[in-house]
């Protein structure tokens, strides 16, 4: 089965790329937004906590935060295909600094109690799902700019996950010395941020409205769309596949460690912090270094190589012996981890219509989520001294599910090349 991918240039203001720099255009307003996005996620519980003194309260707006964001992927990838990225992407950022403006003088005059608490709740509901509006425009703003940028895709995208991961460096830490000085102080600067990718987001290169598309694709509802597209590339479904059963390992090690570093090794919760630290610095590097690589190996060898790193590391992690093989060899695994997320996106980018990017990157993007919850029951269920042995068999579930996802791609002339637009064979 032959898939052609879309060559074709949209019509009228979707022509072409506008003139200027992608620093201006993509990645300076992705970085503000990251920088909002890491700060909403990590450290909008820490204001939960500082203002209510409570760790239930604390966990259930964690949980508020993130269940509008799950709810909003079908809507803001069906308002990414039918409105623009650009206008997605600005309202929900000024709709964004908004509302912690408005919460930023609510807390000053109310008093402490209920209302307050009802009020930090809102915000952690509210930030989180105009979040995701603006993570998912950004997505498409990057997509398309990868797609016409003469076989530079994978380097586009690997910019675009590093602004990602150095703001998820920074976000926890900012928001955490921001909230020493008061909610106000945090509040303010995630005001900032979301004002200024707003202003920048006038500037974005457009993106194709579905219907602007050579096939002239029918309006359907959002996930439905991106079910659809997705079930007709079967070179990216493959792929997903693989990485959902991935991400349950990925998962588990994110949940399973805290334990282990503090109940298994016996140190303390600074040490956890070191451990997610050094991991996100090999993330960094893997895919700095993945620029270069898949110039020489292509997708399908980075991809393969990947693959098999972090599928050994997975296994070695259930046998770590001390804390420091335990922390390095979690580097090397979210160092595999990165280089597959390069994989993914850059021919996410590459083969999915732009006119239905918005919602077939939300279906996808909800897919690798799903895997996370069960890694979080799993290791609510499993005792101390079995966890070790779940880690054990997600790896070996991950080494099969992206060895046979990679061997069912092997030979496509899309993962064989660096990041070219050609045609994908399936």
């Amino acid at each position: 089965m032959t898939i052609s991918v879309y060559e074709g240039q949209p019509a009228g203001r979707h022509a072409a790329i506008p003139q200027g720099s992608l620093l201006r255009r993509v990645y300076a307003p992705r970085a503000f937004d990251a920088l909002a996005f890491s700060m909403c996620t990590y450290a909008m519980p820490l204001l939960v906590l500082a203002t209510t003194k409570s760790a239930s309260l604390t966990g259930l707006a964690f949980a508020l935060e993130w269940l509008p964001r799950v709810a909003a992927f079908g809507l803001a990838g069906d308002l990414v295909d039918r409105r623009g990225a650009a206008i997605v992407f600005f309202l929900a950022s000024l709709a964004r600094a908004l509302l912690v403006a408005a919460g930023g003088v609510a807390l000053f005059i109310l008093p402490s109690g209920t209302a307050e608490t009802v009020t930090v709740m809102a915000l952690a509901a509210g930030t989180g799902a105009l979040t995701q509006f603006s993570f998912i425009a950004n997505e498409a703003v990057g997509a398309i700019v990868s797609r016409r940028t003469a076989g530079q895709a994978h380097k586009v995208q690997a910019v675009l996950i590093g602004i990602d991961q150095t703001a998820t460096l920074t976000g926890p830490a900012l928001g955490g010395v921001l909230l020493l000085g008061g909610p106000s102080h945090m509040l303010a600067v995630l005001g900032v941020l979301s004002v200024l990718a707003a202003c920048l987001a006038l500037q974005t290169p457009p993106t194709p409205l579905r219907g602007s598309a050579k096939n002239g694709a029918r309006r359907q509802a959002g996930l439905k769309t991106g079910w659809n597209t997705l079930s007709s590339l079967p070179v990216l479904s493959w792929l997903v596949a693989g990485l959902v059963v991935s991400n349950l390992a990925l998962g588990l090690l994110q949940a399973a460690s805290p334990i282990i570093v503090i109940e298994r090794f016996g140190l303390t919760s600074a040490a956890v912090g070191t451990l997610w630290s050094a991991a996100a610095a090999s993330t960094l590097l893997a895919i700095a270094a993945c620029r270069f690589a898949l110039n020489r190996l292509g997708l399908w060898g980075v991809g393969v190589v990947c693959s098999t790193v972090a599928s050994a590391a997975c296994l070695a992690l259930a046998q770590a012996p001390t804390y420091i093989s335990y922390v390095l060899v979690m580097a090397l695994f979210m160092a595999a981890d990165g280089g597959l997320t390069v994989v993914l996106r850059t021919l996410r980018s590459l083969l999915i219509p732009p006119a239905a990017f918005g919602s077939t990157l939300s279906l996808t993007i909800l897919l690798l989520l799903l895997p996370f919850p069960v890694a979080g029951i799993v290791v609510a269920l499993t005792p101390l001294s079995a966890l070790q042995h779940a880690i054990l068999v997600c790896g070996i579930l991950q080494a099969l599910a992206l060895g046979l996802a990679f061997m069912r791609l092997r030979g496509d002339p899309v993962l064989r090349g660096s990041g070219n637009m050609t045609r994908a064979t399936a």
